[in-house]
């Protein structure tokens, strides 16, 4: 497919049946032989396996070798707080501009491996990696320096409620960790990985980093249970759709802060002042005190009529309020979904609005984000 790369595990997914499509770059699969209903649903019922090789893994560690100064460089560019992370644990952030535009959103993890335990371990967009390392190189201070390790590792996502009973007969020590945290852990004689509980689909699960060599191999062996079935980009994103969990590009980007996009929740009490020392804190400080002129919510059709990304949204009256960001059909759910920016008057749970669909205006009611409970595994 022209210019694309290719992940590692590209010719099990044409093996699986895999319809591949450009995507960030990359050759990737959109969906395999059940589809995308089937392929969300026996993810929420079961287990899917996601490729997400495609995604930005790097490293940040400081010459000094102490993790308090790694910490503190990463600190100056996202308004979550990095030093508090003890060994093991991750947090969900945002790489901001000056503006408090987000640059992207971001996992981080300070590592718990013996030895490792001073390294900031990230994962960021595909669509956006390349843009990061540059800005992470540029900002980060003398002393502290980024590892790309997108040459030599992959990315996959075992997501699902068997998940647990999957990846802990390889290893029973995932089982003990809880939602947001990590390890370094032997799953075969010969293969080692970097295991999180985490992942973007609201349910319980891991993402798994390892070794190019390795995936394919690690990926047959998950597939041996019967609990597990490939999943494409198409149920990756109506499963995180349904989660209400943002998608860069879409939902958050550079035209928005995390003020508006409903994320205050990932920036701790004392770092949302103006002179917190991070890219963009006045703005932060300034959206949370102004409230912020529009906010996004969920919003649920009534009826089969799906509103899709741009669709135009108003109040009863006819008057334009806001604009549809993701939206699509929610298996799970059982309908149309969506998510959207909204004026602050019309962002109250319950709030009755129009959605202007083939250029009719049909019926949708502000709800409270996610669609559906979200499993992750806290202990």
């Amino acid at each position: 497919m022209g210019d694309c790369k290719q992940t590692k595990l590209y010719n099990k997914h044409v093996a699986c049946g895999g319809k591949m499509v450009p995507f960030a770059g990359y050759d990737m699969p959109v969906q395999y032989v059940p589809g995308i209903v089937g392929e969300h649903l026996h993810t929420r019922e079961k287990c899917g396996l996601f490729d997400v090789s495609h995604m930005g893994q790097c490293f940040i560690g400081a010459g000094d070798g102490t993790f308090e100064t790694a910490a503190k460089a990463l600190e100056r560019l996202v308004p979550a707080d990095i030093q508090s992370l003890l060994p093991g644990q991750q947090r969900y952030t945002q790489l901001l501009n000056d503006d408090g535009g987000i640059l992207d959103d971001l996992m981080v993890s300070r590592l718990g491996t013996r030895g490792r335990d001073h390294t900031l371990y990230l994962v960021v967009n595909a669509g956006c990696k390349a843009r990061d390392f540059v800005h992470l190189k540029t900002c980060l201070p003398d002393g502290v320096n980024i590892s790309v390790g997108d040459d030599t590792l992959s990315l996959i996502a075992l997501q699902g409620p068997k998940a647990p009973d999957v990846l802990g007969a390889l290893n029973p020590a995932v089982r003990n960790l809880v939602f947001m945290t990590g390890a370094d852990v032997p799953l075969t004689d010969t293969i080692r990985a970097y295991v999180s509980r985490s992942g973007y689909t609201g349910e319980d699960g891991y993402e798994i980093s390892v070794k190019h060599g390795d995936v394919e191999a690690l990926a047959g062996i998950l597939l041996e249970h019967e609990a597990v079935e490939m999943a494409g980009l198409g149920a990756r994103d109506s499963l995180r759709m349904e989660a209400g969990l943002c998608l860069y590009g879409h939902d958050i980007g550079t035209h928005v802060s995390p003020i508006e996009a409903g994320l205050l929740w990932s920036i701790p009490k004392h770092r949302r002042a103006a002179n917190a020392n991070y890219m963009g804190a006045a703005r932060i400080a300034a959206d949370i005190a102004d409230r912020s002129s529009r906010r996004l919510v969920g919003i649920l059709p009534h009826g089969r009529a799906i509103a899709r990304e741009h669709t135009e949204v108003h109040d009863l009256d006819g008057n334009a309020i806001g604009e549809i960001t993701s939206g699509g059909f929610g298996p799970s759910v059982g309908g149309p979904v969506a998510m959207g920016y909204v004026a602050r008057p019309f962002t109250k749970v319950g709030t009755d609005i129009h959605v202007i669909v083939r250029g009719k205006a049909r019926p949708a009611k502000v709800v409270k984000l996610p669609f559906i409970t979200h499993n992750y595994f806290r202990g």
